[in-house]
């Protein structure tokens, strides 16, 4: 399985997870659009994995609930390489509360950042894919895609939200050569995640340690956090299976919490 030459866009992508698949991604010798809120911190990472090679990137700003954002960012990755061959919508927040004191501007905040951005850059990537008749989309789901947890009522259903969306994709645009697939991590040691450490902390009363190895890690086979570098390789795999034969699935990297 080759990505070289291979047209792809992540977003959110300046760092964690969504700058490690970039690397996988240049490394495999694909050219990848850093899409990212913050430019500046996209056009960095792009330097970055440009001038470690073989592949090639560039920084390109993108509000995912913008659909003129989106569209004139895949418009630009159109303009500069032609095609858009693989679409990683990464970009995600995470806010916990209790369900009963959920804030409903926070609720419509998470919902926005990861199902309307999975489905205007899955819009705007797939009448390009169209054309092309063929691609691969990728959804950054979670382990809470399959599972729930407390505090995270927004998040949970914003990530069984994405299953569903990719099996649709899968559906509609078999005949047009693309696929769509999700990949479900369990915790990854992110500054995403980092922050939740101490929140869970306060809102459940009990020290950050605790929060680790009993909430965070306890259903894990070997008590250890995923890495960005696990999640990548399974982001490689979905980019470049050559085939429909891997569609409308969603895989969890977890250390064996959840298991199907």
């Amino acid at each position: 399985m080759d990505l070289t030459g291979k047209s792809c866009i992540v977003t959110g992508a300046a760092r964690g997870i969504g700058a490690e698949i970039a690397k996988r991604y240049v490394q495999g010798g694909a050219k990848v659009a850093i899409a990212d809120l913050d430019l500046a911190s996209a056009q960095a990472t792009a330097k970055e994995l440009t001038d470690m090679g073989p592949g090639e990137a560039m920084g390109i700003a993108m509000n995912v609930t913008d659909e003129e954002a989106v569209n004139a960012g895949v418009a630009e990755v159109v303009e500069a390489w032609g095609t858009v061959d693989v679409l990683v919508s990464n970009a995600g927040i995470q806010i916990v509360h209790e369900l009963v004191d959920f804030p409903y501007d926070d609720w419509k905040k998470l919902l926005s950042i990861h199902l309307d951005g999975a489905f205007l850059t899955s819009k705007a990537a797939m009448k390009q894919m169209y054309k092309q008749n063929s691609g691969s989309i990728i959804f950054m789901g979670s382990v809470h895609s399959k599972e729930a947890s407390p505090l995270k009522s927004a998040y949970v259903t914003a990530k069984h939200g994405l299953i569903g969306l990719a099996k649709v994709i899968s559906k509609e645009g078999a005949a047009h050569g693309i696929r769509a697939n999700v990949i479900c991590p369990g915790f990854v040691k992110t500054p995403l995640v980092e922050k939740q450490i101490p929140e869970q902390a306060k809102e459940l009363g009990i020290s950050e340690e605790d929060v680790v190895n009993n909430i965070m890690l306890s259903g894990t086979v070997d008590k250890e956090f995923t890495t960005v570098e696990d999640v990548a390789e399974v982001a490689y795999l979905f980019a470049a299976f050559p085939s429909n034969a891997l569609t409308g699935q969603s895989l969890v990297v977890s250390h064996g919490w959840f298991m199907n």
